[in-house]
């Protein structure tokens, strides 16, 4: 067994792999449930998923440190255990605040789990072999994302297109991720704290690379919008709820099935370089959807939207986590992600306001911006092999 694919790599993907597919299943219907079920207009689904993520990103900002500070697998235990109640408590809802409430607990659950557990991740794993490792992870994560998916489809249809029977089955798995969380294994902790370890979070003492780093990718966050906006251009090019649902599970499948090669590859190459080739397929997906009205073609420009992702989630993970030590980890883990996460926010509002009736400027918009990121990434690297 290769040495990068430890015991807690293995169980945490695990983990990753079932309560993705339990989110997942619920994704893709939940728009439907809210607006056809529970009678919430459309303005409602946005300012849930809003808050949602506006929860998880504070939430990863805040929870880092404490990474670095105290016991991760508690962490991480918390974090899945109240994804799980969320599940549960969309599923009682009776009305659109419940989802809401619900939502809100899932994502912060996300937020308090993800930075501990990336920093598990690594924990002994020489910073050469990372790619592979975070690439491994988001595989497994989000090969989930194409079961959910598939599997709500199919519930959807066999269950006469009844949406909350699926909201109770889709506790399951969510349930069967908290339990596998007791086989991570963590290193004791001297139960000596020095002065540094004492100082709160310690993320004035991250270097000036990892600042810099995460401005660049936090900065391209800004024109990274949500997917849902994506899925929308798949609906107004012409494609119905399953074309929808199927479309996002084909973007996932390539997802993740690019994610470990990325990894790899993010372990010969330099790093900025693989995230430059996601750039350049982001560009490629952003502005092609913008243009096409054609099925086809839109379907292969979202084949291109998931090499991006393979070539910068995990990429961008094992980046950050080679720009600091050990022992701050969690923290930055944390706070890149976090402020990702808002930037994307921020992508998704003015992406919004500026969608009209097909939304092709704003792909346009970030297409454009997101090639200019690729140049600031690739021109050097391009420069250097050309001499």
């Amino acid at each position: 067994m290769p040495a990068w694919l430890t015991r807690n790599v293995r169980v945490l993907s695990a983990v990753s792999f079932l309560q993705d597919a339990a989110s997942e299943l619920l994704y893709p219907l939940l728009p439907i449930y809210l607006t056809a079920v529970l009678g919430a207009p459309p303005s409602v689904v946005g300012a849930i998923e809003g808050a949602a993520e506006g929860a998880a990103s504070l939430t990863k900002i805040a929870v880092g440190p404490l990474g670095d500070r105290f016991a991760k697998r508690p962490l991480i235990a918390t974090g899945y255990g109240m994804a799980a109640l969320g599940k549960v408590i969309i599923a009682v809802a009776a009305a659109w605040p419940g989802v809401l409430v619900g939502r809100v607990v899932d994502r912060l659950g996300k937020g308090v789990r993800g930075a501990p557990r990336d920093a598990l991740l690594v924990e002994g794993i020489d910073t050469s072999l990372r790619g592979r490792v975070f690439g491994f992870h988001r595989a497994m994560d989000t090969l989930g994302a194409v079961v959910g998916p598939l599997l709500g489809l199919a519930g959807y249809e066999l269950l006469d297109h009844r949406i909350p029977p699926l909201l109770y089955i889709a506790i399951v798995p969510a349930v069967l991720s908290v339990l596998l969380v007791v086989l991570v294994r963590e290193r004791p902790r001297d139960g000596r704290r020095t002065r540094h370890e004492k100082q709160s979070g310690g993320l004035r003492e991250l270097p000036r690379r990892f600042w810099r780093v995460t401005a660049l990718l936090v900065g391209f966050g800004v024109v990274n919008f949500p997917d849902a906006l994506l899925l929308l251009r798949l609906n107004e090019i012409g494609f119905g709820v399953v074309g929808v649902i199927l479309a996002y599970v084909g973007y996932n499948l390539v997802y993740a099935l690019a994610s470990f090669p990325a990894g790899m590859l993010a372990d010969r190459l330099p790093r900025p370089v693989v995230f430059g080739f996601g750039l350049v397929f982001f560009a490629v997906g952003y502005i092609g959807l913008g243009l096409t009205t054609d099925a086809v073609t839109a379907w292969l420009l979202l084949a291109a939207y998931g090499l991006f992702t393979a070539c910068t989630d995990g990429v961008g993970k094992a980046w950050i986590s080679t720009l600091v030590a050990a022992d701050r980890q969690a923290g930055a883990q944390g706070l890149f992600q976090g402020c990702s996460g808002a930037a994307v926010l921020v992508a998704g509002v003015w992406a919004g306001l500026l969608w009209g009736a097909d939304g092709h400027l704003p792909l346009l918009i970030s297409g454009v911006a997101g090639a200019c990121f690729a140049v600031v990434l690739l021109g050097p690297w391009v420069i250097r092999r050309a001499r």
